[in-house]
């Protein structure tokens, strides 16, 4: 799941970095100075992936404290009761299980 969700990202991002790629960087090269080379494809990308995971982790931690609390006001005290009965009907079903096996061995 989590590679399918970083892959769908890079594709969104490489289509958002498709116009880039047809943009000339900047202005024009002066005369002094010979024109550089602009960066190419790649490091654009590799630079917006970076960006964009830094952004995603400045977000990422205050949507998993609420994610925390919400288990733990909503979720959590729903569970225990339910982890509780299946808790209660495994061992009743495992004593009956045993009388019934003692009932048909004789001794």
């Amino acid at each position: 799941m989590h590679r399918r969700d970083l892959a769908l990202a890079l594709v969104l991002l490489m289509q958002a970095c498709g116009p880039l790629s047809a943009q000339s960087p900047g202005s024009g090269p002066s005369e002094a100075e010979p024109p550089a080379a602009p960066p190419g494809f790649l490091q654009r990308l590799a630079q917006k992936t970076r960006e964009v995971n830094a952004k995603v982790q400045d977000l990422g931690g205050p949507v998993m404290d609420f994610i925390e609390a919400y288990y733990e006001d909503h979720i959590q005290p729903v569970t225990e009761s339910y982890v509780q009965w299946a808790s209660n009907l495994r061992s009743s079903m495992l004593d009956k299980i045993q009388i019934t096996i003692g009932d048909y061995l004789p001794l």
